[in-house]
């Protein structure tokens, strides 16, 4: 076993314990099939994106006042002038600018620092991953378009329990289980693809890796000395049911091909 796959064995170790089902052998067979790289580079975008915007939301949320809201919001609008109003000249800003010293913690939240730093920390590698994607659909003569969304994350929110603080652990802990497939399934997917995307898909598994025991680390600190083990069994075990179900929208998250 060669250096790239000890780091890629001792990544994957504690990212195949979380989760409850690896991917099955049934999509990566649907994943790396010529016609569908398309769809696949342009959901992975598009997912980019998502984990973006969802760290923003929490952060938002739960974590800074009104005035730093805004200052979100100000780091996120050329990425969606992008998408969402198709504005394909718009130039991204420097990751530099986007620091966690920039926003103000509410007051009395006992999380609400680690909460701003680690979520910044994981916005700034999304956007930074979101432009990679670009930047390799551009090289291959993809145009980005709009991509429906494929029905996983909303299967899993849907588990989301009503009342605060459990509401914020269990989206943590969906966090977290997201992050982990998508680590799951670039090193999966990766031996199958070219030499470009196969590099790009394992350059990206250390972030991946990192971004999920961060979302589980905060939600074990916002439930405090609960134990919160049993919780993400249950959200893993519904997580595994979306990946195995059968699934007839191919997306980078989608479940078992019909």
């Amino acid at each position: 076993m060669n250096t790239e796959q000890n780091m890629i064995h001792e990544l994957l170790a504690p990212v195949h314990s979380f989760l409850h089902c690896e991917t099955p052998d049934e999509w990566i067979e649907l994943a790396k099939r010529p016609e569908n790289l398309t769809t696949l580079l342009v959901d992975h975008c598009n997912c980019e994106l998502k984990a973006s915007q969802t760290a923003m939301w929490l952060i938002r949320k739960y974590a800074i006042d009104k005035e730093s809201g805004a200052t979100l919001l100000e780091w996120s609008k050329p990425y969606e002038d992008y998408v969402y109003r198709k504005q394909l000249d718009t130039v991204f800003p420097e990751k530099k600018r986007m620091q966690s010293a920039a926003l103000t913690a509410k007051e009395n939240v006992v999380y609400g620092q680690d909460l701003i730093e680690k979520m910044v920390r994981l916005i700034k590698e999304e956007f930074h991953h979101f432009e990679q994607v670009l930047e390799i659909m551009g090289s291959r003569d993809i145009e980005y378009y709009s991509l429906s969304a494929g029905t996983y994350a909303k299967g899993l929110m849907k588990q989301v329990r009503t009342y605060e603080p459990a509401a914020l652990i269990d989206k943590l802990i969906i966090g977290a289980l997201i992050e982990a497939r998508s680590c799951e399934r670039f090193a999966k997917l990766a031996p199958h693809l070219d030499d470009e995307l196969k590099q790009f898909y394992i350059s990206l598994l250390r972030s991946e890796a990192r971004h999920y025991q961060d979302y589980l680390q905060l939600a074990q600190d916002v439930a405090g000395e609960n134990d919160i083990s049993e919780r993400v069994a249950a959200l893993a075990t519904a997580e595994a049911d979306l990946i195995n179900r059968p699934d007839d929208n191919f997306r980078f998250h989608s479940g078992l091909p019909i």
